[in-house]
């Protein structure tokens, strides 16, 4: 594989830790959200690190296919809900649902650039056949 891009990014103290980038532009605390026990509050977690990681490599992957089929997206966007849950093993298992707005598309169209985009992204690729990913076209209502 040719590189194109790599960043390092260490972590200390897992969920509730801090976690910050090699050239410090991502550097926060983490806390364990309220729903698995932490205190809530003005922390991220791994969970929503993955949305917003998974959500802009997906637009982008949009973008893409938009481009080499000669569509505009117009004022698009990509919501990444990310669920983490315990499978019947006792394993916890992560699921996602892709919402893309692509206003002033028709439904044909925007359900082919929403399939394409989810054979290209880098994101869904590394998912692939590991995690349930829903994908979901939403639309201009008329």
């Amino acid at each position: 594989m040719k590189n194109l891009y790599k960043t390092t990014v260490t972590t200390q103290g897992g969920r509730n830790g801090h976690t910050r980038s090699e050239d410090g532009i991502l550097d926060m605390e983490l806390k364990k959200p309220k729903g698995l026990g932490g205190p809530g509050g003005n922390y991220s977690n791994p969970e929503q690190l993955f949305a917003a990681g998974y959500s802009a490599c997906y637009g982008s992957a949009l973008e893409h296919v938009a481009e080499k089929h000669k569509i505009d997206l117009g004022d698009y966007s990509v919501t990444a809900t990310v669920k983490l849950g315990v499978t019947d093993k006792e394993n916890l298992q992560l699921t996602v649902i892709l919402d893309s707005y692509i206003p002033g598309v028709d439904v044909e169209t925007g359900e082919k650039l929403v399939n394409e985009a989810h054979e290209v992204c880098p994101y869904s690729r590394a998912t692939r056949d590991n995690i349930d990913v829903t994908l979901n076209l939403l639309l201009d209502e008329e």
